[in-house]
């Protein structure tokens, strides 16, 4: 099948482009520049310039595609991003999947997006699943937008449309979690919990990048739609999280913040996710595509990231301890340590 891939040099998108290509498909992704068209060649794919904000790009870029897959995003990975920064989110995210959908050729026989679980967390901190509320932040507004173009759609278009509603993806390719890694080991990573004095900590779900991906090609493969989680088999606390990742890169144990006070330095949207719980399963994809993850809990996705991480050179071994490579990590750290 001839599959469509925008967002195709992201962390979803350039492991699906390699997966895809690797089972016989024909994987065509959309890049804006030299660069991603050859990441997207390195993987199998057959690059197509143009931008999802672009409508007049798209349609050429999608002929013939028997099946889409709407990945884009432009997440702020910022210690405190603004409020401009989740506007151009939602600007790719919306108004990207809206002209996607408008240039969906008549071949089009699927239309997949991923979305994220904690637009349905329950205000309780309680487990739910597909069948409950949504309760959109700022953050998350456009996932709750784009799943609603996606309900439009299965209802007008002559294909068929599948939501995967991700856990918090994390992966040594991750913006997010290199931006915690190299906090951790400069000693600037707090566990922000709630309460007053931020002992109350939030259960999560996540979900290693590879499973992502895998889940996706599932999809496909089992001609599955509708809306499913695709989370790990165990939620875990932020505090939990974050000092197992310490120790792997033999960092000191975070502190702990209160969320009230941490909402000055990273933003309340920050916050709210690191402390409002999101604990899920995705029992029902499973029962549905028969998908299994690679890394059922985040002890199994952790021991991929400091591996990865030496091979590539974002950090070093100083035989006492890891450093980030950057020189910014490296002045951050000696300020830490007194060198």
């Amino acid at each position: 099948m001839r599959i469509f891939i925008a967002g195709a040099t992201g962390v979803i998108g350039r492991r699906l482009v390699e997966r895809l290509a690797d089972g016989g498909h024909e994987v065509v992704g959309l890049v804006r520049d030299d660069d991603g068209a050859a990441l997207v060649e390195e993987r199998g794919g057959t690059p197509r310039y143009g931008d999802v904000l672009n409508p007049d790009t798209l349609a050429p870029a999608m002929a013939g595609s028997d099946i889409v897959v709407a990945a884009q995003t432009a997440l702020p990975v910022k210690d405190k991003p603004t409020d401009e920064d989740w506007a151009l989110n939602d600007r790719v995210r919306v108004e990207g999947t809206r002209n996607l959908l408008a240039a969906a050729a008549e071949s089009v026989e699927q239309f997949l997006v991923p979305s994220v679980v904690w637009v349905a967390r329950q205000s309780d901190g309680s487990p739910f699943d597909e069948s409950a509320d949504r309760h959109p932040d700022r953050a998350t507004q456009s996932a709750a937008d784009v799943e609603d173009l996606l309900e439009d759609a299965s209802s007008e278009e002559n294909f068929d449309v599948t939501i995967l509603r991700l856990g918090f993806l994390y992966a040594p390719d991750a913006g997010h979690t290199h931006q915690m890694g190299e906090q951790l080991l400069a000693g600037d990573l707090p566990i922000v919990g709630g309460g007053p004095l931020g002992r109350r900590d939030a259960e999560l779900s996540l979900l290693h990048a590879d499973d992502a991906a895998s889940a996706f090609v599932a999809a496909i493969d089992a001609d599955a739609t509708g809306l499913y989680h695709v989370v790990d088999d165990e939620p875990v606390t932020v505090a939990d999280f974050f000092t197992a990742f310490a120790a792997k890169l033999g960092a000191s144990t975070p502190r702990r913040i209160p969320g009230w006070l941490a909402r000055f330095f990273v933003g309340q949207e920050q916050v709210n996710v690191l402390t409002k719980p999101f604990p899920t399963t995705a029992d029902r994809f499973r029962q549905t595509v028969g998908w299994e993850p690679a890394y059922p809990t985040y002890r199994e996705g952790l021991e991929t990231i400091v591996p990865a991480w030496v091979e590539d050179g974002t950090v070093e071994d100083t035989g006492s301890g890891y450093e980030w490579a950057s020189p910014q990590a490296k002045r951050q750290q000696q300020i830490v340590t007194g060198g």
